[in-house]
């Protein structure tokens, strides 16, 4: 009778263990999140919704791996330069469009 009462208090606290782990995990992925978003926050000025859709697709990625803690920060980094660099583009291309047209 005592081993079925210690196998389930076993189980149960193998069950919160799990579970406070995976809260762990969840919240240092949202930590790191939040330090990318902060990061390119400045660089990407009103693309902030393609800075985070980035990082929600990075993590994503992430996910699909069996190590998702480890990937997530490089993946998430690699595609907030790249969307940096698309905004960089992008103002670039502006500026000759406004020069051309007063040019003009």
């Amino acid at each position: 009778m005592n081993t079925n009462k210690e196998a389930g208090k076993n189980q149960t606290s193998f069950s919160a263990r799990c579970v406070a782990s995976c809260r762990k995990l969840l919240e240092q992925l949202q930590n790191v999140k939040e330090q990318v978003v902060d990061e390119f926050r400045d660089q990407v000025e009103e693309h902030q919704h393609l800075l985070r859709l980035a990082v929600n697709e990075a993590e994503a990625l992430a996910w699909q791996t069996e190590y998702p803690q480890l990937l997530f920060v490089d993946l998430a980094t690699e595609k907030a330069y790249a969307v940096a660099d698309w905004h960089a583009r992008q103002q670039r291309l502006q500026r000759r469009t406004a020069s051309a047209l007063i040019a003009a």
